[in-house]
């Protein structure tokens, strides 16, 4: 559930700082839910897939990887650097397909995200309050670079239940 907005004095809509931080810490600790799972679960599971159509383990790592690296930080770094840019959407399934997740080393792919997450926490994390105020446009709509920080959480919140899910249905504690 995304935080409530405010309207500042300025009349822009923005999210409080606190709001912000809360979620740059769940963003920040997303690496180590994945990492926890994969050592949970062995690793002739990490590409089962759960019944209802899910992504495996591997592919959560490798879907998690990309979206930060060609997705959320590319998103982010434009809305700073252009006045309302249009940002690209990202299609993980159509991409989970044409790169062959399911045959990726799950390990790999977590060491690699947990880089890409490092880089995007860090540079949100420097972003002061005129910065999170600034637009862009996705999908029909404009969104704040304080509005996309609150989206990443939201994501890492469905993948890191689904991860949970996948762990918990290999028995692993």
């Amino acid at each position: 559930m995304r935080a409530a907005t405010e309207t500042r004095a300025d009349g822009a809509t923005g999210v409080p700082r606190a709001d912000v931080a809360a979620a740059l810490a769940r963003i920040a600790a997303m690496p180590a839910v994945l990492r926890d799972a994969l050592d949970r679960v062995p690793a002739a599971l990490h590409a089962r897939r759960p019944a209802g159509g899910e992504f495996a383990l591997v592919e959560q790592a490798c879907h998690l990887r990309d979206l930060d690296r060609e997705a959320f930080i590319v998103r982010a770094r434009r809305i700073l650097a252009e006045t309302l840019p249009e940002l690209a959407p990202f299609d993980g399934d159509a991409v989970a397909r044409e790169r062959g997740y399911l045959a990726q080393d799950a390990a790999a792919a977590a060491r690699d995200f947990a880089t890409a997450r490092a880089e995007l926490a860090a540079f949100l994390a420097a972003v002061d309050a005129a910065g999170l105020a600034r637009e862009g446009r996705f999908c029909g709509g404009r969104i704040t670079l304080g509005q996309l920080v609150l989206m990443i959480d939201e994501h890492d919140r469905e993948h890191r239940a689904q991860i949970e899910a996948l762990a918990a249905s290999t028995g692993a504690a």
